[in-house]
């Protein structure tokens, strides 16, 4: 494991902290609209405080772009979800609202979810760059589960529907991120090489479908039910994607194994609990 790329990863979640506790405070001021409506960016785009907290958030992204550059994509996504510790006590701040020691809970139970996990994985990195062939499997099945997502949000409310959104959001950005890896290492060739590959173009598309979504997703219930779930939901992903197209490994046999089974379910007990914010 690689401490530049850890604390890199470190960094980044600080900065999605605070930019995802300044979008959701202001994103909450703002009357719920149809899901993946661009007007409510739009309108988003009037207020100072949410446009302010797109910095930190872009700053995130460049972090985290640096620590996977020599970390394991399976390392460095889990380590976002530090960063929600901060993100629950300023959003609260912002919303002029007490923390909930239920959030806090919520948050704890999926770091220790996802440190276990980690812990009985044993993430390798592999490669850089895969060819198109490896990504199919990825391309069809990320747009059937978004789809199933936004159904499934289309009978739900408040938490429960932040929830949802969430995993549809996060499951956009672990694969937005994974086009990043490579992205980050076509940029030694040059722009060009960028401009004449595929990726970039699917990361604006999906990097735009989940800033929307995003913001759907934190006008309901308190922000730790949907961070939570975008941020568990994220590395989980990027463990699939890792392992699936760039090669990545696991250790995830004999009592590992176990292990990983328990981490998996706490994690989707922190997701239950989630669901009762409000």
């Amino acid at each position: 494991m690689s401490l530049t790329a850890i604390l890199l990863g470190l960094a980044a979640a600080v900065l999605f902290a605070v930019g995802s506790a300044m979008e959701q405070s202001t994103t909450k001021l703002e009357k719920p609209t149809r899901t993946l409506d661009p007007r409510l960016i739009l309108h988003l785009l009037r207020r100072p405080r949410w446009v302010l907290g797109l910095m930190p958030a872009a700053g995130g992204v460049v972090l985290q772009a640096l620590a996977l550059r020599t970390g394991a994509l399976a390392l460095i996504e889990p380590l976002l979800l530090a960063g929600v510790f901060l993100a629950v006590p300023l959003s609260a701040a912002f919303n002029r609202q007490r923390p909930q020691r239920r959030d806090f809970v919520v948050v704890a139970l999926g770091v220790v979810g996802l440190a276990a996990f980690l812990a009985a994985a044993d993430p390798q990195s592999g490669v850089s760059e895969a060819p198109v062939v490896d990504w199919l499997p990825v391309i069809v099945a990320v747009p059937v589960l978004f789809a199933s997502c936004l159904l499934l949000a289309r009978r739900l409310t408040d938490a429960p529907r932040g929830i949802v959104l969430g995993i549809g959001t996060g499951l956009l950005y672990g694969f937005d991120v994974s086009l990043l890896k490579t992205i980050t290492v076509q940029l030694e060739g040059g722009l060009g090489v960028v401009l004449a590959n595929w990726h970039v173009y699917a990361l604006m598309v999906g990097g735009l479908v989940a800033l929307i979504l995003n913001q759907n997703a934190f006008q309901n219930g308190r922000i730790a039910a949907p961070l939570t779930t975008i941020v568990l939901v994220d590395p989980i992903v990027g463990v699939v994607i890792g392992v699936t197209v760039y090669q990545e490994t696991l250790s995830l046999y004999g009592a590992r194994l176990g292990v990983g089974v328990g981490a998996a379910a706490l994690i989707v007990f922190a997701l239950w609990l989630a669901r009762r914010s409000r």
